[in-house]
């Protein structure tokens, strides 16, 4: 399938269909159609697990670049149109007493969405695919497939939100969606390289750091001859993405039963530049994610030989990166809906 030459096509269609607005509900009409999560567009990068990895950056980018272009042409028609109805009623009433005496405050995209498109973009343009999965799932994928045995603290009903006893369960972690991306890819197809964004779940009390709901973005690369200078050099890259390009990255040895050897990421405090701080708690260094390469019983329990194939994992929270990078102290607040907070990002979209 040629993604590029699909994506080409679409653009055409919504050209097309831009010069034919006539209204504000046309405008919203081909935002939904083309800009949804079910939108062509969407659906074009859907099919990317099926083309050559080398084509990927390429395909992510404009698939990017076609999203952000469509959305500013639509917000300019919007503007005129809005413009156009303002004038249009100014001169049909000599008073117009329904004109509001202050400006109305605009809507805009919460942080937490901010961020997780940030990171989702940057893993687009470096060729991996983002694959989504049920937020009501079993216990087998959950935890036995991420190699979690029986007695793991992990499975006690405190921390996790059982539907059905020791069978179905809201999922802790986004890693199972990684386990059903393994059993379906094809390697002979070339890599996996995927990412995992969504919503889990954890029995935990609501504090300043804590919440039974947040977000997690874990990534998954599966292929020959990979290793841990591979999970370093990337989250390098993530890391100076986001907070800039002067970061430092440091693995320290840490324990997942889903990988081995596994390592907590560090990244040298982008507010002091690593001289102590109350940020990075007088170290120099701020804790960001864990990872690690993927733990053979993991490949094989997806039929994945792991004498041929290695690879790495990782995973991160959206809404800890967004505290951090925003200096946000309460997690709370990503959740209380309180205006006076999501306007101060309004700016950010």
């Amino acid at each position: 399938m040629d993604i590029i030459s699909n994506l080409q096509a679409i653009e055409g269609q919504i050209a097309e269909e831009i010069q034919s607005i006539s209204s504000l509900d046309d405008v919203q009409a081909i935002r939904v159609k083309y800009l949804g999560k079910k939108g062509p567009i969407t659906e074009a990068l859907r099919h990317m697990k099926d083309i050559d990895p080398s084509e990927r950056p390429k395909v992510g980018a404009y698939a990017n670049e076609l999203k952000n272009k469509v959305a500013k042409e639509l917000d300019q028609k919007q503007a005129v149109l809005e413009e156009e109805a303002l004038n249009q009623k100014l001169m049909a009433e000599t008073i117009d007493v329904t004109l509001p005496g202050k400006q109305q405050k605009l809507g805009s995209q919460h942080v937490i969405s901010q961020v997780m498109e940030e990171i989702e973009d940057l893993f687009l343009d470096l060729g991996y695919i983002i694959v989504e999965g049920p937020e009501i799932e079993s216990d087998y994928y959950n935890f036995k497939r991420m190699n979690l045995p029986e007695d793991h603290p992990a499975r006690d009903m405190q921390d996790t939100f059982y539907i059905e006893e020791n069978k179905v369960l809201l999922r802790t972690h986004t890693s199972p969606v990684q386990a059903h991306a393994m059993d379906q890819h094809d390697f002979s197809k070339g890599p996996l390289q995927m990412i995992s964004p969504g919503k889990v779940y954890r029995r935990d009390s609501d504090d300043a750091t804590h919440s039974h709901q947040f977000h997690q973005i874990e990534g998954l690369v599966v292929d020959k001859n990979i290793g841990l200078s591979d999970l370093k050099g990337t989250l390098e890259l993530f890391a100076r993405h986001l907070f800039g390009g002067d970061r430092q990255v440091r693995l320290r040895p840490s324990y997942f039963p889903f990988t081995e050897p596994s390592v907590e990421i560090d990244i040298s405090c982008f507010k002091c530049g690593g001289q102590g701080c109350n940020i990075c708690k007088k170290t120099g260094w701020i804790e960001i994610l864990g990872g690690g390469m993927v733990h053979p019983n993991v490949l094989e329990m997806s039929g994945i030989d792991s004498e041929e194939y290695s690879g790495f994992a990782f995973g991160l929270g959206p809404d800890r990166v967004a505290m951090l990078k925003y200096g946000i102290e309460d997690i709370r607040h990503f959740y209380q809906n309180d205006l006076r907070f999501i306007h101060q990002f309004q700016e950010r979209g």
